[in-house]
């Protein structure tokens, strides 16, 4: 047996001290900030870039007959548009639960039963400061019709839930986050 072997809840490595921070810049859908940190191993100082967007909410919305409700939206950063859940940004004091049942009846016109939170993780924690929980709503069906932001472009799409593995698997839902949604609610 390896001595690293059992140090799952009591790691040796120690918190990094910050010695230092810049001022923050405001990008609109997160703030940067440069900090200059001491490593607690080296005694070394780092500089380091922290984004911190605000928390986000992913929603997997299932309706009576086992279909999940999907959309395609375009994403710059690939600038594709890709295959995803609803979601979005929590709004400042908003709670994930609210949050995601606000996200799904604006981009997609959809309601349910009340939200469930199933799952919450930190997107990448290496420099984003954010979380992003998973809401379920099931018995969803359509309501109202969206209520897209100014720059939204969404396609609503309904498939059954049971053909989300393989969506993942054959590269049609490719978004890390919607993944892990998908994950917290047992799909796959």
């Amino acid at each position: 047996m390896h001595d690293d072997v059992g140090r799952l809840d009591h790691p040796l490595v120690e918190k990094w001290q910050v010695t230092s921070r810049g001022p923050e810049q405001d990008f609109h859908i997160f703030r940067a900030q440069w900090r200059r940190t001491r490593s607690p191993r080296t005694g070394e100082e780092h500089d380091v870039i922290v984004l911190s967007p605000p928390n986000w909410v992913n929603v997997v919305a299932v309706t009576p007959d086992e279909q999940v409700v999907l959309i395609h939206q375009y994403r710059h950063g690939v600038q594709q548009v890709l295959l995803e859940v609803p979601g979005g940004m929590l709004d400042a004091d908003e709670s994930p639960i609210r949050a995601g049942a606000r996200e799904l009846l604006e981009e997609t016109g959809y309601a349910g039963d009340e939200p469930v939170l199933i799952g919450t993780v930190h997107p990448n924690p290496a420099f984003l400061s954010n979380i992003c929980s998973s809401v379920l709503i099931r018995n969803v069906r359509k309501v109202a019709n969206p209520q897209l932001d100014d720059g939204e472009d969404i396609e609503v799409t309904l498939a059954p839930i049971a053909e989300v593995p393989a969506l993942i698997r054959s590269g049609r839902i490719t978004h890390a986050l919607v993944i892990v949604a998908f994950y917290h609610a047992g799909v796959c």
